[in-house]
């Protein structure tokens, strides 16, 4: 089974790499951009919809404000940018939770990971959702297995970085650029058409919107204003993904922070390009799009056709502009479905990486710290993809739901880091001597406070407006897991303090004696082999037991105690419950009793099989006997192997992985 199991590893995931292969060459800027830049530009994909629906909930007047509240958007994010521009100055070699940790201390570092972790899973649940609804856009008869292409997308994509899928260079700049370059040419032709006064409304335009009761008088009063902020803290899923040039930086090549911070200005331009044009064709097409079709939509005053399909705002503009038949309507679908891929691909780059660094520091199982045979950190990769395959499963791949948790992670993160470098900028200018130097990071001081005061302003928002459509959920899972992250450090720090050595209690101190106990069933070769091996280590005191679970067997087996003439006095444990774990540990504890300071090694023979089956009719006594005495202080155990021929098949494999000399 082993061998089955290993091959098919081999199938899945290919021959392990050597380690010299995980050095990865810094990237020209032309890659760079596109590369660090794909999970920023994926929200043009979905953040313009999210707006729309939202404020369709107070009716079609109310979607007329959306590029107004994309606009709101588009300045948050330009001042994040600008504040982030000064942080790849200051942490070339880090990003948030570097920034977090070292001026703001150990729980503001465990709450940006945590924050930063959870936002990861949002990304690949979010993006790979979307990118399924972008594949039913262009090929309607797929309707309804969109929760299918999801999963699918996570599985294959998980499987890739596990056989050692790099983040890529023009195999994501050319993607990139092709979307970037689609989606403008789009939004160009549409303006062209626009003033012309040639450009056709959209699909979804002869729909009446039907509004929600509490907005029938539109936006008007508290509901209203909330309304628009939930609008507002809904589209700012489109500044996630922002911070990667800046947790990058050593990937790109010199003059590293001069060309990440170029990265971060032209991203910001882009997307608020791209992000401003989508919504402008939108109102202009009056695109109608809702969270629930049948609910909020009329055709002629009447329902809606059964075979309805609402799609995607730019898969509607791309049908207006190109027409659907056009082989550019195609290929800005595919163009957009692939950016989202990339997203993910994005977030199983970073996610693992970050979360080695924080097992480094002790606050995630130090598993996740090393790399798998492809070099890939292969646990942090199966995490994300079980924790995003959970979500795209509770939510089915609703992206308008998924949204709701989106985007409290990334704004933790974002006011944390401000905050962090604004602290590290006032301790710089109380140590900087030279009163230009001093200005210029008095400068940036002030810009990253402003960017600290707008982060932590749409934190907020985002918390208000949304929390009780989901935002909780995200709120309670970074709780959890920074709770679960401090537990794990505690419980680290306690293990170092207990295993520390003693200065008054020198480590070649001996034990007075060693006494050696071996178990018995039956006189068999692995017995011998244990006996062998017990005396070849000359302990003190040697002597073998057996438990009288079977009077026959028992008598049986001392007969050939004597008949082999075996030097080694055996005693026999009485077990009137014919148990066989609780005589043994009464045994050495009454030892242990007798002589606190003696050494006791139990030597326990065990079969070592190659098939699964036979591991659970074999050697279930000595792992139950091994797991209690080793809750016993001053016991060592010795496992004594004895392969049987099943074995061979096994240890050949492993002699042999890839199959070099077979």
């Amino acid at each position: 089974m082993l061998t089955s199991l290993n091959a098919l590893k081999r199938i899945l995931v290919g021959r392990p790499f050597r380690t010299e292969r995980a050095k990865a060459q810094p990237l020209p800027q032309r890659l760079a951009l596109p590369v660090f830049s794909a999970n920023a530009l994926s929200s043009v994909a979905y953040s313009p919809d999210e707006i729309l629906l939202t404020l369709a909930l107070a009716g079609v007047a109310a979607v007329a404000l959306s590029p107004l509240v994309g606009l709101a958007v588009m300045v948050v994010l330009l001042v994040i940018v600008a504040s982030y521009r000064q942080s790849v100055h200051a942490y070339p070699s880090g990003g948030d939770y570097q920034i977090a940790s070292e001026n703001l201390g150990k729980n503001a570092g465990i709450t940006v990971g945590s924050a930063l972790m959870f936002d990861y899973v949002l990304t690949v649940a979010v993006s790979m959702s979307s990118a399924a609804h972008y594949v039913i856009a262009a090929f309607p008869t797929l309707r309804g297995w969109q929760t299918t292409a999801a999963v699918a997308g996570v599985v294959i994509l998980a499987l890739l970085h596990l056989r050692g899928l790099r983040r890529g260079g023009r195999s994501v700049a050319i993607p990139t650029y092709a979307f970037v370059g689609l989606i403008l040419l789009m939004c160009l032709v549409g303006f062209i058409q626009d003033m012309s006064g040639q450009l056709q409304l959209a699909p979804s335009a002869g729909l009446d919107i039907v509004p929600d009761a509490e907005f029938q008088a539109g936006l008007t009063g508290l509901a209203g204003a909330l309304l628009v902020l939930r609008a507002f803290s809904t589209g700012a899923a489109a500044l996630t993904g922002v911070e990667t040039p800046a947790g990058n930086v050593q990937a790109f090549q010199p003059p590293r922070a001069r060309n990440a911070a170029t990265a971060l200005l032209v991203l910001g331009v882009a997307a608020t390009v791209m992000t401003m044009a989508v919504l402008y064709l939108a109102r202009a097409t009056r695109v109608h799009v809702v969270q629930v079709p049948a609910e909020q939509l009329r055709l002629n005053g009447g329902p809606l056709p059964a075979d309805y399909l609402q799609t995607p705002v730019i898969s509607q503009l791309a049908a207006t502009v190109f027409d659907r038949g056009n082989v550019l309507f195609y290929l800005v679908l595919a163009a957009t479905g692939l950016i989202l891929v990339l997203a993910s691909h994005s977030a199983f780059t970073a996610f693992p990486s970050l979360a080695s660094i924080l097992a480094t520091d002790g606050f995630l199982p130090r598993q996740l710290r090393t790399r798998g045979d492809r070099l890939s950190y292969s646990n942090g990769v199966m995490a994300l993809a079980g924790a995003a395959l959970v979500l795209i499963l509770i939510f089915e791949a609703d992206v308008t739901e998924l949204i709701q948790l989106y985007v409290v992670g990334v704004f933790v993160s974002f006011t944390f880091s401000q905050l962090g470098m604004i602290k590290h900028f006032s301790r710089q200018i109380r140590s900087t001597p030279h009163k230009p130097v001093r200005r210029r990071m008095a400068r940036s001081r002030v810009i990253n406070l402003i960017g600290f005061i707008m982060t932590a302003t749409v934190l907020v928002v985002v918390l208000v407006s949304k929390f009780v459509f989901g935002a909780w959920i995200a709120v309670a899972g970074i709780l959890i897991l920074a709770l679960i992250m401090y537990s794990i450090h505690r419980h680290y720090e306690q293990v170092a303090q207990e295993l520390a050595v003693d200065e008054n209690q020198p480590a070649t101190a001996l034990p007075s004696r060693v006494h050696a106990v071996i178990l018995v069933s039956h006189v068999r070769k692995p017995v011998l082999r244990a006996l062998a091996f017990a005396r070849a280590s000359r302990p003190s005191k040697l002597d073998a037991v057996i438990v009288d679970i079977d009077e026959e067997e028992t008598k049986a087996t001392l007969a050939d105690w004597e008949r082999y003439k075996i030097p080694v006095p055996i005693t026999v444990l009485a077990s009137p419950y014919r148990d066989t774990t609780v005589p043994i540990i009464e045994y050495i504890k009454n030892i242990r009793r007798d002589s606190p300071r003696d050494l006791v090694v139990v030597y326990i023979p065990e079969y070592v099989v190659g098939r699964w089956w036979e591991q659970l009719v074999h050697n279930q006594t000595a792992l139950r006997i091994k797991t209690r005495l080793h809750f016993e202080p001053g016991v060592m155990v010795a496992s004594v192997p004895w392969q049987l021929a099943s074995s061979d098949a096994v240890r050949k494999y492993q002699e042999f992985p890839n199959g070099a000399g077979r």
